[in-house]
């Protein structure tokens, strides 16, 4: 069936009304079961498979589409009653939400992301308000929530005492240190050369990258030429170790963030960072020496690239990334599963 990733189960899954470790979870995501959207929501749903949760993944193909959106409740339903889950976990907010607290009286688990709470900009304001009046509305239906930071948190209406805070894990077996010298030669790059990293994704307006192009002008006036990598969210999972273990430097310019990944990636690979104070950066850049926390001004960003540039060094970001390592939040995913089902008994 289209949209529909078959159960992967590292366990037997649960006998109705016998207590178990085991769980059965039907996971809800948005997009095409092989676009690298939501990458980081298909390698938590991994890491529980490893962690023993019997996981089915379920794709809507449609947020936008009234009469596929009608077709992908009945699809759901149909889903839900042959797999017979112990939860529903919606991976989004808006549409994605929406529709999983229609379809059953399943307890539902909702993380929210980021942009499924975070108002959007200019043109596409209309249609954020109405995915952020979904998100809030569907948090009155949901058991037990998760943001992935304390700021998206604080932006949900009501019924707080019943998220928690879990950040997206990382694969610390992919993103790790590796030697600079043979990470450039993978990616072409001269030893010499001065590279930032920058991930502009799929919206670069909200990613602002006319500000780091800005900062990166302003930089170029203190330490002369700079390679800037700007990633558009086509870059392979197996390639991304390899530029952030060769660049110097990962910036990030973002209006909006819930708790990027890239930033955590780069702490993996000891990458040192320049951001804005956005979603949980400043909370995970904390112990990580060398980075920077900065304004939302070229001049100062500039600055704190040059100075980072001019004395090349990895930071000690693998040392104090373990707590978000995948397997971790992954124990911390099944707690909420936990006390959700317990939530409907």
């Amino acid at each position: 069936m289209s949209g529909i990733v078959p159960a992967v189960s590292m366990a037997c899954p649960p006998e109705r009304g016998r207590s178990s470790q085991a769980l059965r979870v039907c996971h809800v995501l948005p997009g095409p079961a092989d676009s690298s959207n939501m990458i980081f929501a298909k390698n938590q749903i991994l890491a529980l498979s490893e962690a023993g949760v019997e996981c089915r993944s379920v794709f809507l193909q449609s947020r936008t589409s009234p009469v596929v959106i009608v077709r992908e409740v009945a699809r759901l339903r149909r889903e839900l009653a042959q797999f017979r889950p112990d939860l529903i976990h919606a991976h989004y907010g808006t549409v994605t939400a929406a529709v999983c607290a229609l379809v059953s009286r399943f307890p539902l688990v909702i993380t929210y992301r980021g942009s499924d709470l975070n108002p959007g900009p200019g043109l596409f304001s209309l249609r954020s308000g109405v995915g952020i009046l979904l998100s809030q509305c569907a948090a009155l239906r949901a058991s037990r929530m998760m943001c992935v930071s304390t700021q998206l948190k604080n932006r949900l209406w009501w019924r707080k005492r019943f998220v928690a805070v879990v950040p997206s894990g990382v694969d610390l077996q992919r993103f790790r240190p590796m030697a600079k010298v043979a990470a450039r030669l993978r990616m072409g790059w001269s030893p010499e050369e001065k590279v930032v990293v920058f991930n502009a994704g799929f919206d670069a307006i909200r990613k602002r990258l006319d500000l780091a192009e800005a900062a990166i002008r302003m930089a170029r006036q203190w330490c002369g030429d700079i390679r800037f990598e700007v990633l558009d969210g086509s870059e392979t999972q197996e390639r991304m170790p390899f530029y952030l273990n060769a660049a110097d430097c990962l910036l990030m310019t973002s209006d909006r963030e819930g708790s990027p990944n890239m930033v955590k990636e780069a702490i993996a690979c000891n990458l040192p960072v320049v951001s804005v104070d956005v979603g949980d950066v400043k909370e995970r850049l904390a112990n990580v020496r060398p980075s920077r926390i900065v304004g939302r001004d070229p001049v100062e960003i500039g600055r704190a690239l040059a100075d980072v540039l001019q004395r090349p060094e990895r930071s000690n970001g693998y040392e104090v990334i373990q707590d978000v390592s995948s397997e971790n939040v992954a124990e911390r995913v099944m707690a909420v599963y936990r006390e959700a089902v317990r939530n409907m008994c």
